[in-house]
């Protein structure tokens, strides 16, 4: 098998940076994802007993990690396909989960809803016994690939258990479901994420992930800790990214009249220098959290709750500086630099967002309960 590490390097380089534009201008990374299909690297954290790679969370970061550095919506596809993975992997039938460790199945989250906002823990949208099965009713605001994936890792209020929330399996082509519109934001403009409304969908009795009442923990012990690592991921990658294009210009445009680079001044060397120092400084936070989940480390959750919020605030200081580094020039296309600085402004807003996870830092730090 394949390294993932030279497997991703070449997917990044040789397919996500060929159509970065293009995603940019809104075509979902579809060229991304087949690739991660043919080599394996959609089945890259499913088990080996159903043929996957057996990957963990440092495997699935480094992976967002490298595609952000090209292509922020072709990341966060991918970082929303290995969150759904993860809860399938441990309360998915058998039969999805060969299906994902074979590349035939993107999976995505849907939890943020119009009702409850950013507090995607506190669902409002509804389930109910039928017949057949069950009924969903929801209102969902944002899913990522929400036109594309072939099924949703889904929440709802609990049926009977006295838990806040039950978790679901819900095929994409399910009668009920609709996607009112294609995603048109300020960034991240590939990603497919927009709203995903269900009237009456109908479900089997084989849906339910997990037992009913168990979706707060599900979300608290499997999707909090692999999201927040792998969307720092793609803070750390659009940094990477805007780093490396800053200097590049930086190196490259010159006076004509004292035959000199901008990175002869002082000044511009010292924006640069800030860039890559918090560019570090983010990663060896996101480092070291990836450690402290692999290790079980008493301050994991903590390590967790800081490494987005860490890597999303000082990913929006540093393309502001990667903007001013390179001056009017940055709001050109072919210098690069502009996409990242938009497509960096979307992940404080990721729930849970940057004041979200502040507030659940402090009550951390200070002995309280977060929720």
């Amino acid at each position: 098998m394949s390294n993932y590490l030279e497997l991703i390097e070449q997917i990044a380089t040789q397919v996500t940076a060929e159509h970065a534009a293009a995603v940019d201008g809104g075509a979902f990374p579809q060229a991304t994802i087949d690739a991660l299909r043919d080599t394996g690297l959609l089945g890259l954290i499913s088990a080996t007993e159903v043929g996957g790679m057996g990957q963990g969370p440092r495997a699935a970061a480094e992976v967002v990690e490298r595609l952000a550095r090209e292509c922020a919506s072709s990341a966060m596809v991918t970082c929303m396909h290995y969150a759904g993975t993860a809860v399938i992997e441990q309360h998915g039938d058998e039969a999805t989960r060969r299906a994902i460790a074979e590349g035939r199945h993107l999976s995505t989250l849907a939890f943020s809803e119009a009702g409850s906002r950013s507090h995607f823990w506190a669902p409002v949208s509804t389930a109910s016994r039928t017949p057949e099965g069950y009924r969903l009713d929801a209102n969902k605001s944002w899913v990522t690939s929400a036109s594309h994936a072939t099924a949703y890792v889904w929440s709802s209020q609990s049926l009977d258990a006295e838990g806040p929330s039950t978790i679901w399996l819900v095929p994409a082509n399910a009668n009920g479901l609709t996607c009112p519109g294609p995603f048109t934001g300020l960034g991240m403009r590939g990603n497919d994420s927009t709203q995903v409304i269900a009237e009456g969908v109908q479900v089997a009795e084989d849906a339910m992930l997990g037992p009913d009442g168990t979706g707060f923990g599900i979300m608290m012990e499997i999707v909090l800790p692999w999201f927040q690592v792998m969307n720092a991921a793609c803070s750390i990658g659009l940094m990477e990214g805007a780093t490396q294009r800053a200097c590049a210009h930086a190196s490259g445009a010159r006076y004509a009249h004292t035959d000199s680079s901008l990175a002869d001044l002082p000044t511009i060397r010292n924006y640069l220098a800030r860039m890559r120092v918090k560019t570090d400084m983010a990663r060896g936070l996101w480092l070291d959290t990836l450690t402290a989940m692999e290790t079980g480390r008493e301050d994991v959750m903590l390590r967790v709750l800081e490494s987005k919020a860490a890597a999303g605030e000082t990913a929006t200081e540093v393309l502001d500086i990667a903007m001013r580094v390179c001056g009017g020039a940055a709001f050109r296309k072919d210098v690069g630099v502009e996409r990242y600085f938009r497509d960096g402004r979307a992940n404080t807003v990721m729930a849970p967002t940057t004041d979200v996870l502040y507030d659940f830092i402090g009550k951390a730090i200070c002995g309280q309960d977060i929720f």
